[in-house]
């Protein structure tokens, strides 16, 4: 059954991300970037690395952290020495507003351990503090020769340009509606200061933009428009997504409709988390996004049925749960001993209807015995049955049939697995 392929992604300059002699690209032929932030107290330089080198581990390739105060400023360099001793080399964002000017050229240990800083034109001022305040933070950006994120949010909008907009659109002979005005004014803030900071010396291949919104059929005609009007890379992500499946359910309904028309350089899912939540869980959801639409892969793929009245056993649940788990585990060392592995499909089935079918399709599959069915498991590798497992010792087997798979598929000759 053939797919029908996302579209061809948009044209974008290519914006490099470094830190050292690691570097990411955003934008031109790069693919989808997944990104994250933090949401421990920078100024905690332990508990920052360590959320720092848990959210790279699970696949973020650049991380934000907030940089809202003087001591978290001062706390960069620490955070940045912090990772690279322990081997993590994803570059570092600072999320700047308000007083990102002062702390910047206050703090150039800080600006200069950074990869990139995020400005937010809306919160950098009123009048002309705005223009000398943003100059500031690009005359920073040109010293230490970062790029720049250019990102506007509906909740932070310049008010006085909305304001202007609005008044403008109601002396027209047919004013349009005013979220119509809204999404115009956060494109127009976007683009004024890509442009402006073009103007200050930053090269064009040194901005990103994103306008983000918290709803999803706003977020969707923002995104649209503003693909339409420039060659910027585009960071894609709803502000204030939610908690929970809510959060879930809004980022990919927008965020899919936007990739796939191939509009989108970089993504991230801003997921509130439950109290003592893990923050890995929007790196996952991010990734899961770009792969069950075909666009990137980041591990192997579960491929699970529902469960229905002929498995009223939990087993077949319990077993792709674990076989998930164990594949996302280990992919931090798998990612550089077995390459290609994260193209790897796994089936784990709960009765006859379609697992044997889906287990043939898979890479390697499982068809777990249903209600009545009789109490044996058929294995299939690469579609040919291999072994039918059976008794007590079943999950800890086939996860021992999913390793040797690895070692003898994904193990390139020379690299030691």
């Amino acid at each position: 059954m053939s797919t029908p392929a996302v579209a061809a992604r948009r044209p974008s300059r290519k914006v490099l991300i470094r830190h050292g002699a690691h570097a990411v690209a955003v934008g031109g032929d790069a693919p989808v970037m997944v990104q994250s932030m933090t949401n421990t107290d920078t100024a905690d330089a332990i508990a920052t690395s360590i959320q720092v080198k848990e959210l790279a581990r699970t696949g973020s390739e650049v991380v934000r952290i907030t940089v809202n105060t003087a001591e978290a400023a001062a706390a960069v360099p620490e955070i940045r020495e912090r990772l690279d001793r322990m081997g993590i080399t994803t570059p570092l964002v600072g999320d700047f507003h308000f007083n990102g000017h002062k702390l910047l050229a206050e703090y150039p240990g800080c600006a200069a351990a950074l990869s990139k800083y995020r400005i937010n034109p809306g919160n950098v001022g009123k009048g002309a503090r705005r223009d000398d305040n943003f100059a500031r933070m690009i005359d920073v950006a040109l010293l230490h020769s970062k790029p720049v994120r250019i990102g506007v949010n509906w909740g932070s909008l310049d008010q006085s340009l909305a304001t202007r907009m609005m008044d403008e659109n109601a002396a027209r002979p047919s004013p349009l509606p005013a979220d119509a005005v809204l999404r115009e004014a956060l494109i127009v803030s976007t683009l004024d200061s890509a442009a402006r900071a073009c103007e200050l010396g930053l090269p064009a291949d040194a901005i990103v933009l994103s306008c983000k919104v918290s709803g999803v059929q706003d977020l969707i005609a923002v995104y649209r428009d503003l693909a339409g009007r420039c060659e910027y890379p585009l960071h894609l992500g709803l502000t204030e997504a939610g908690m929970g499946s809510k959060g879930i359910v809004a980022s990919t309904a927008a965020l899919a409709v936007l990739l796939q028309e191939g509009i989108g350089d970089t993504i991230r899912v801003s997921l509130t988390p439950e109290p003592g939540g893990d923050r890995t869980r929007e790196v996952v959801v991010a990734q899961e996004i770009l792969q069950t639409m075909g666009i990137r892969s980041f591990a192997p793929m579960v491929i699970a049925c529902p469960g229905c009245g002929r498995t009223t056993s939990t087993v077949f649940q319990s077993l792709a749960a674990q076989i998930q788990d164990y594949l996302r585990a280990q992919m931090p060392v798998w990612r550089t001993r077995h390459p290609g592995v994260e193209e790897m499909h796994v089936a784990v089935m709960g009765c006859v209807v379609n697992g044997p079918g889906e287990s043939k399709q898979a890479n390697i599959g499982i068809s777990l015995p249903g209600t009545g069915e009789s109490p044996v498991a058929p294995v299939y590798v690469d579609g040919e049955k291999t072994v039918t497992l059976k008794g007590e010792n079943i999950a800890r087997e086939f996860q021992a049939i999913v390793e040797d798979y690895v070692q003898r598929k994904y193990t390139n000759a020379g690299v030691n697995a």
